[in-house]
């Protein structure tokens, strides 16, 4: 197999599979290990800041609702490159495509390194590495 095919189906892999991995946070309750934590989180799910505008919402909701756009951007990113990618799609148009991909997870993977942790972290880099490979090889593939 040719590069390009082996870097957006693995791009396209990563993607979904980092919005199934993310959506296990909706699962999984964390339990609090020590006092200071179980304070945290009790102030997490019950205490509502008034956010204006009549919407008063927990930092829980908020977090919540920030997290399930991220997995809903990675399985629509990854859904959307199958897509492309089944219906052969011209190289001119993937190229634009994987440009505008590499921006929006450029960013994302710069603001995983910053603000979180080790899975996040190694999901974006998967995906955005793989699409970089994909953006690099498009113009190298036979349509």
């Amino acid at each position: 197999m040719k590069l390009y095919r082996i870097s957006i189906n693995a791009s396209i892999i990563f993607l979904i599979l980092t919005g199934i991995i993310h959506s296990l946070s909706f699962i999984a309750k964390p339990k609090p290990a020590n006092d200071t934590e179980k304070q945290l989180m009790d102030l997490m799910q019950n205490y509502k800041m008034d956010m204006g505008a009549g919407f008063v919402r927990t930092f829980l909701q908020i977090f919540n609702s920030l997290s399930a756009c991220f997995t809903l951007l990675c399985l629509f990113g990854g859904i959307l490159l199958y897509y492309l990618h089944k219906n052969k799609i011209s190289k001119h148009l993937m190229t634009g495509v994987l440009n505008i991909y590499l921006v929006f997870f450029g960013v994302l993977f710069v603001l995983m390194w910053k603000l979180t942790f080790l899975p996040p972290i190694l999901c974006v880099t998967f995906v955005f590495f793989s699409l970089f490979v994909s953006r690099c090889a498009v113009n190298s593939e036979e349509k």
